[in-house]
């Protein structure tokens, strides 16, 4: 097995999955998310698609590492009953994913094909 020195990772993504029926409540949080954390983070956009790996509608919260622990206990106690997927950045979009994965709620299988080489 490899490790990998945690100074790799230049940033994590924390990505909540809806669907239509959770929507709105989606759209509430991603408005408290900005509220209570948005000094910490960049927001992404909404897609009401799947976009990429992910097989739910999504969108994104980007954070830098020192970010880590605030944005992770946020979300846990925040989320609302949504599932939050997060993953570091290191520069192997792959094993980020498939990896080094960290779910907040429910997993579901990523559609990793996107990441062939």
């Amino acid at each position: 097995m490899t490790h990998s020195d945690p100074s790799e990772v230049t940033s994590w993504h924390a990505h909540v999955y809806f669907d239509a029926t959770t929507r709105d409540g989606a759209f509430a949080l991603r408005d408290r998310i900005m509220a209570a954390l948005g000094n910490m983070i960049e927001m992404g956009r909404f897609h009401e698609r799947p976009v990429g790996p992910h097989p739910q509608w999504s969108y994104q919260v980007a954070f830098t590492p020192d970010r880590l622990t605030a944005v992770l206990t946020w979300l846990t106690l925040n989320r609302d009953g949504l599932d939050v997927f997060m993953h570091p950045n290191t520069g192997d979009s792959l094993r980020d994913h498939r990896d080094r994965a960290v779910w907040i709620g429910r997993s579901y299988a990523l559609n990793l094909g996107v990441f062939d080489r």
